[in-house]
């Protein structure tokens, strides 16, 4: 869409009613010294923000706005402008159209730009606006990654292997170092949790995983694959040479004057060695249990179970669903001068200050169960084991329980009651759980509304019903429409819904009895337990995330 009749960006806002003209002088003004832009003087004095911006020049010249997160653009498109007038200018091709040419920019009512790039390309050009964060980030990771791409593939072809991999191997110049690192740089910037590099028949599909949901980033020539992985290899100091078992491993990285922790591991397809690097930010300051996204009484028990001078406290649930996070910040709470906390963890995955943390290496025999025994003699009142594995774990750590220590560990369940069950099926005598299980709490990662699209909408009548049943209160409900803020899926970070069930007297006997999952429920829930999927509902209804998330996190409620 060529722009015929040309408009200047001010009187646009002014005509919206988004600024008055007193402001658009005092901007101009202001431009006179600065030279910045009239759109970003504007955002300096806070008389507009970008989102307005987009929407007036959106609504009033239909330039249409495009979400670079979202935007999966060819290289072979990107190739059309060179990178100093991208840069220059800050814009990027985005879609080809016979002779037409789409661009994103910062700036579209930008004519100069737009007359330098139709010449020098030779295109009909279409401007449409991104925003400028977006822009910045999407310039740095096409062009510094195709250029990476282009030079790593001048070395495949001119070089052999080996000498592909020894440089890659000793320099952190080379084109696929600096790969990696974009690639972790990318990441870290758009919050995702793990990248996985997926080796497929014919390429390699790079993916990212972001508020636990995976999705593609980037496809790479097959023949780039094995120096990808060596080059992660290195870093994690693992053996390049051997690709036919898997191998673990961890590295650290300085992303934009932050700290952040890999975590590595390689696994053989018959395509190839799968890789995924798990990202810690161990710059992020630790939650604290105010913050855990709790319910009231949740929150209550949860503090009552950390009261305890000793026993056993259970965090349970799937991998990823957040349980690390919780029993982090419990020991923070916990942590104070005149206790001795002791934990063994694989791997440790945030150092915490004033905390002594083991390191378990099954190699050389530091199992967990190893582990907890040298614990044992370093005189230590509260104890935090990573994970509960096996039957002799359990039983050392449930009888460190009973003899004066307070224990926070993990276990695999879908729910809190059926952890009892979990424990005696592994071998833990009945009268070991009854005696030292003060208590329990499930939990699952659902992912947040976005508070820069969410909209309420009217409950269906099955909908209405389903909260009405449960004695919750709530007409409408909310769901993020999608946004250049979310990279429109609608949703922006996580939180927890969580069941608690704290271990009474009436429990224990239940416990040394050998109930039924079935039966202790029962009780519970007479006890007024509160299940997850209520809680989820709850939160739903104060507007913090959806239905859909709920019953994708609880199938089988």
């Amino acid at each position: 869409m060529a722009i015929q009749k040309r408009r200047r960006l001010g009187d646009l806002l002014v005509e919206a009613g988004v600024i008055t003209e007193d402001q658009l002088m005092e901007a101009l003004h202001e431009q006179k010294s600065t030279k910045n832009r009239l759109g970003d003087q504007l955002v300096q004095l806070n008389f507009v923000d970008e989102q307005q911006i987009i929407e007036v020049l959106e609504f009033q010249l239909g330039i249409p706005h495009i979400n670079l997160y979202k935007q999966k653009i060819d290289p072979k498109i990107i190739g059309i402008i060179n990178e100093e007038l991208a840069r220059r200018y800050q814009l990027l091709p985005v879609k080809r159209t016979g002779d037409r040419l789409m661009i994103a920019m910062a700036d579209p009512l930008d004519y100069f730009a737009i007359d330098d790039i139709r010449l020098s390309t030779g295109f009909e050009i279409e401007p449409a606006i991104a925003k400028k964060e977006e822009l910045r980030l999407a310039i740095n990771r096409y062009y510094g990654m195709q250029r990476s791409i282009d030079q790593m593939l001048k070395d495949i072809n001119t070089n052999d292997d080996e000498e592909v991999l020894i440089e890659a191997q000793q320099s952190d110049d080379s084109p696929v170092a600096k790969m990696i690192n974009q690639l972790i740089s990318q990441a870290a910037q758009v919050g995702a949790s793990d990248i996985h590099i997926d080796p497929l028949d014919t390429e390699t599909v790079i993916r990212f995983r972001v508020d636990g949901v995976l999705r593609p980033e980037r496809t790479i020539p097959k023949n780039m694959h094995n120096v990808l992985v060596s080059r992660v290899k290195i870093l994690s100091h693992l053996n390049i040479a051997e690709k036919r078992l898997p191998q673990d491993g961890r590295f650290k990285m300085d992303v934009d004057l932050r700290r952040i922790d890999l975590r590595v591991s390689c696994l053989p397809t018959i395509f190839g060695e799968k890789v995924v690097m798990r990202l810690l930010d161990t710059s992020n300051v630790l939650l604290g249990i105010d913050r855990l996204g709790f319910s009231e009484k949740n929150e209550a028990n949860f503090r009552k179970m950390l009261k305890q001078a000793y026993g056993i406290m259970l965090v349970t649930g799937p991998t990823g669903s957040g349980k690390s996070t919780t029993l982090y910040s419990a020991l923070s709470n916990l942590n104070s001068d005149d206790v001795n906390i002791i934990t063994v963890e694989d791997p440790v995955e945030y150092q915490l200050k004033g905390i002594n943390q083991v390191q378990v290496n099954s190699n050389i025999g530091m199992t967990f169960a190893a582990g907890l025994r040298s614990i044992l003699r370093q005189d230590p009142d509260i104890i935090m084991v990573g994970e509960v594995r096996d039957s002799e774990t359990a039983e050392i750590a449930l009888r460190s329980a009973m003899t004066g220590h307070l224990v926070l560990t993990t276990l695999h369940t879908n729910d809190a009651v059926s952890a009892i069950s979990r424990l005696i099926d592994m071998g833990v005598e009945p009268f070991l759980v009854s005696s030292s299980l003060t208590g329990v709490v499930a939990q699952r990662l659902v992912r947040r509304v976005c508070p820069s699209c969410a909209v309420s909408y009217e409950l269906t009548d099955k909908e209405r019903e389903l909260f009405t049943s449960r004695g919750i209160e709530t007409t409408k409900i909310v769901k993020g429409e999608g946004c250049a803020t979310c990279n429109s899926t609608g949703y922006k970070g996580r939180m927890a819904i969580h069941e608690t069930v704290m271990i009474d007297d009436f429990l224990r006997e239940m416990i040394t009895k050998k109930a039924s999952d079935s039966e202790y429920r029962h009780y519970v829930e007479q006890k007024g337990f509160v299940a997850m999927f209520e809680d989820g509902l709850m939160k739903v209804a104060k507007g913090l995330t959806t239905l859909d998330e709920i019953y994708r996190v609880t199938v089988g409620e």
